[in-house]
């Protein structure tokens, strides 16, 4: 599973109103591969969650193309033992979840045809806890090609 080799406080806060504000400021485009998986809606997603998805890919492509995982699990979510009375401090580390808002780009995947890679996207996302959409790579327009077809900006 996916964790961080070492982190500098143990235990953080939640910070569940921060999640729920606004879209994602970056990681929101497909810069390594040719398709993604954007998500839709805010959530925490658990190191498991996204390991599932990664595999459901890797199956269904038969590791023919390859396949980027943009988003890792940074923050640590505790939790006390069951019949345990309250006080005595914070819980320990129970899982590892990544903090996604909404256009956050999840996986990326290259090499593969849009009919598989759609399928295979689709795939990941049901192993998720939130809604996602496929998404292409814009292509960049280069400047040879905007001399050419584009509008020329006259001043």
């Amino acid at each position: 599973m996916l964790a961080p080799k070492r982190v500098k406080w143990r235990r953080v806060h939640k910070a569940v109103a921060k999640l729920n504000k606004g879209r994602s400021k970056a990681g929101n485009e497909v810069v390594f591969g040719d398709y993604g998986l954007q998500a839709l809606e805010p959530a925490f997603i658990t190191d498991r969650q996204i390991e599932a998805a990664r595999v459901a890919m890797t199956r269904f492509i038969k590791r023919g193309g390859k396949v980027w995982i943009k988003i890792f699990p940074h923050k640590a979510l505790t939790r006390k033992p069951a019949e345990v009375r309250m006080g005595s401090g914070k819980g320990a580390p129970e899982v590892w979840v990544a903090v996604v808002k909404p256009g956050r780009i999840l996986f990326e995947l290259a090499g593969v045809d849009e009919e598989t890679a759609q399928e295979a996207m689709r795939l990941a996302a049901h192993k998720l806890p939130i809604k996602c959409k496929f998404v292409k790579r814009e292509k960049a327009v280069t400047p040879a090609a905007a001399e050419t077809g584009g509008e020329a900006n006259e001043g």
